[in-house]
């Protein structure tokens, strides 16, 4: 089995006083599509930060390609090779579709290979092509996770962060970044690590999956085997035992069989 390219190893990260996430470990292999799902607040856009340097953890370490990188500068991580995603897509206003995509790539000196991959982009999402030079904040949401999306990807990154990649968008649109996400996946071998309450989508694309309640991880398996698994399936997805859904979800703490 290959080693992971990423591997946290009992992280505890916290926001002053409030502890968020409590002795997470997880691991992600290259070229895969990793999930971690859970709901509003459990934890799971802390894991993020704390990957890429925004948060520095309080204990554990964070190791990528066999490194440590906890405690390192975010743009020191950006150059070796991890790219994030935000949560609420956070393009720069002013700027043209096409400055924000130069943005994504200030870190490369190719500049040849930085002028196929503006290309490269604008085949994945034509729209961004024909608004290439209208300024970001004229874009709509969707759009503008597309941008976001493509952004981190002109830094050509090893290992990319989703944050909510879904969060505000139309059924249709979630599937339209979902589609691109799994293509990136399977065409360049980009490796994932995304966070999601849109359970159900992220399943269906990703490889593996991590379950996150109040700060720590309480299921683990491959997506296929949680998807058949009926705390997912009632927990996350809302569908009880007997096929039908449950919109309410849950509302008290569920014990993990």
């Amino acid at each position: 089995m290959t080693e992971p390219i990423l591997r946290l190893a009992n992280i505890e990260s916290s926001y002053g006083p409030v502890r968020a996430i409590r002795g997470v470990s997880l691991e992600v292999r290259p070229g895969s599509i990793v999930a971690v799902l859970g709901n509003n607040g459990a934890g799971k856009s802390t894991i993020l930060k704390t990957i890429s340097g925004i948060l520095d953890p309080d204990k554990g370490q964070v190791f990528f390609e066999g490194r440590p990188i906890n405690g390192k500068p975010a743009d020191w991580i950006v150059r070796q090779g991890i790219g994030h995603v935000p949560e609420g897509r956070e393009v720069f206003p002013l700027l043209t579709v096409h400055e924000n995509l130069l943005m994504g790539a200030y870190t490369r000196k190719d500049r040849d290979a930085v002028h196929r991959d503006l290309e490269r982009m604008y085949g994945y999402f034509p729209i961004l092509a024909e608004k290439r030079n209208q300024e970001a904040l004229a874009l709509s949401g969707g759009q503008q996770q597309m941008l976001a999306l493509s952004r981190a990807l002109m830094c050509r990154p090893r290992l990319l962060l989703l944050d909510e990649p879904s969060l505000g968008l139309s059924p249709k649109l979630v599937k339209e970044i979902f589609e691109i996400i799994v293509r990136v996946n399977g065409e360049e071998g980009t490796t994932m690590l995304l966070v999601e309450q849109n359970a159900s989508i992220a399943l269906k694309s990703a490889h593996f999956g991590y379950v996150l309640e109040v700060g720590r991880i309480v299921l683990e398996d491959t997506t296929q085997r949680l998807l058949e698994k009926q705390d997912v399936k009632e927990f996350l997805l809302g569908v009880k035992s007997d096929g039908a859904r449950d919109d309410r979800r849950w509302k008290k703490k569920k014990q993990w069989r």
